[in-house]
């Protein structure tokens, strides 16, 4: 990412921070609207915390634009808990888009295609770091079944056909 996109991205930031929650309420509500399904991944959700937790993630991404390195071990652990919560790599397009679309109505005619450019640039980078640490969260194993108790066992052949044993 270019020293000039960096800052495009600190630039059209400053200008979001301050309408920072009409910001995250904006960002939900289009992206509830491009897919009605992601809904009921907040439905136990404290959505004015959940709105906080947002804006203040991406203040860090943006203090720590110009090295991103440093934030990629908290975005995989964000993305490991991500598939936890049931997010699928299709997800991550709407996300990105639902961004987007906020970003263009809060910063208005500054949203130029360079902003847009940055912001997608960047959005791309983490959005991948996330997707990869979510595929890498193992399921866990399945607890083995003690079979002789909870599922039918075949008998011998010899009791099965009624013959008694000698």
């Amino acid at each position: 990412m270019t020293p000039a996109a960096q800052q495009l991205i600190r630039t059209s930031w400053a200008a979001v921070e301050p309408i920072a929650d009409d910001a995250a309420t904006l960002f939900y509500s289009r992206l509830f609207e491009l897919d009605p399904s992601l809904e009921k991944l907040f439905r136990h959700t404290d959505m004015p915390k959940q709105r906080k937790v947002l804006m203040q993630t991406l203040a860090v991404v943006v203090a720590n634009i110009d090295r991103l390195d440093q934030v990629i071990p908290a975005v995989q652990a964000l993305g490991r808990r991500h598939a936890g919560y049931g997010v699928e790599v299709e997800h991550y397009a709407t996300v990105g888009s639902a961004l987007l679309w906020t970003l263009e109505q809060g910063l208005g005619d500054t949203f130029s295609d360079e902003v847009a450019y940055a912001w997608a640039d960047a959005y791309r980078r983490l959005s991948s770091v996330m997707i990869e640490a979510a595929q890498q969260v193992e399921e866990p194993a399945p607890r083995p079944m003690h079979r002789r108790w909870r599922t039918a066992v075949p008998l011998l052949p010899a009791l099965q056909a009624g013959s008694a044993a000698t």
